[in-house]
């Protein structure tokens, strides 16, 4: 992670320890690179990262690169956003919204 971002990033390799192992709910960005809905909504998680450190963990999974992670969940379009908590599945949003409409499908689950 580097000082710029708040997000991190995720691949098949890591995705159990990032993710499902995590202690804390970990918002799933299935974005990519050739999705400009994905761009739109790129600093807003960044904003949420960096707003809710220390609460809300936010990792970002390129479909492209990891497409066993992306088989295994079921994602069929780009972005989704996944909220796993204890590694569970506990909330889905499919394509950009705005920032408002992603916390408040996110806070009831911190």
């Amino acid at each position: 992670m580097t000082a710029t971002t708040a997000t991190t990033s995720a691949t098949d390799a890591d995705f159990t320890a990032e993710v499902l192992d995590a202690d804390l709910p970990v918002l799933v960005d299935f974005w990519a690179e050739w999705c400009p809905p994905c761009k739109m909504i790129a600093p807003v998680l960044e904003q949420i990262a960096a707003e809710y450190a220390g609460r809300l963990k936010v990792v970002k999974v390129d479909i492209d690169q990891s497409t066993e992670t992306a088989r295994a969940y079921g994602i069929l379009s780009a972005p989704t956003l996944n909220l796993y908590k204890g590694g569970e599945v506990v909330a889905q949003i499919v394509g950009a919204r705005p920032k408002r409409a992603l916390l408040s499908a996110i806070e009831p689950h911190l």
